[in-house]
C-alpha cells in the first residue's frame, strides 16, 4: 500500500511539474525561413498574393497530389480565399489573405484540422533579386501541452517543410522568364 501511495504521488508531482513547466513556456511559437530568388518584388508579390498558383510550389501540395482545391472571394489580395481536402499527410482546411502591402507582405490566417495559425510572407528588394521570408505564428492560449508542442515540436516539423517551399518557390520563379 505503501508503495501505491508514493507511485500515485510521483505520478502527480510528475504531471504538477509538466503544467507548471508547461505554463512557463512560451504562449506563442514562431518558426521562420528565408530565400533570395532573382526576380523583382513585383514578380514574386504576384505568386504570393493570390493561391491560384500555389500547387506549383507549396511544399504541402506535394504531399498530397490528389487534394481537393476550391477558392473564393477574389482572385488575389484581401480576401482571397483556399479551401483544400486532402490525405492524412496535409489534412483539410482553409487560408485567407488578411494583409496585402504590395511589394511587400503578404499575411494569411490558416485554419488546419482544427487549429489557427498565422502564415505571413515579407519581401525585401536584395541586390540580386528579392529575399522572401515565409514564417508561421501559432498561439497556444494557457493550454501547457499546446506549449510544449510549440516549444519542442513546432520547428522541426514546420521549418523543414518552409525552406521546401521556398526553394520549390525560388525554382518555379528563377525558371521562367523575367515579367
Amino acid at each position: 500500500m505503501k508503495t501505491i501511495k508514493w507511485m500515485l504521488m510521483a505520478v502527480a508531482i510528475a504531471g504538477l511539474a509538466l503544467v507548471l513547466g508547461g505554463l512557463l513556456l512560451p504562449s506563442t511559437t514562431q518558426v521562420q525561413r528565408s530565400i533570395v530568388i532573382e526576380r523583382p518584388a513585383t514578380e514574386v508579390f504576384a505568386i504570393l498574393d493570390s493561391f491560384q498558383r500555389q500547387r506549383e510550389w507549396s511544399p504541402w501540395s506535394q504531399d498530397d497530389p490528389q487534394a481537393v482545391y476550391s477558392f473564393g472571394g477574389p482572385g488575389s489580395g484581401v480576401g482571397a480565399k483556399m479551401i483544400w481536402t486532402g490525405n492524412a499527410a496535409i489534412g483539410s482546411g482553409s487560408q485567407e489573405i488578411v494583409e496585402s502591402v504590395p511589394y511587400r507582405t503578404i499575411a494569411t490566417r490558416l485554419e488546419f484540422d482544427g487549429s489557427l495559425a498565422a502564415l505571413r510572407f515579407d519581401l525585401e528588394p536584395e541586390a540580386a533579386g528579392t529575399r522572401v521570408t515565409w514564417s508561421m505564428s501559432s498561439a497556444h492560449g494557457y493550454n501547457p501541452m499546446h506549449r510544449w508542442f510549440g516549444a519542442l515540436l513546432l520547428e522541426p516539423m514546420v521549418g523543414p517543410d518552409l525552406e521546401r517551399g521556398l526553394a520549390n518557390l525560388k525554382r518555379l520563379m528563377e525558371a521562367s522568364p523575367p515579367d
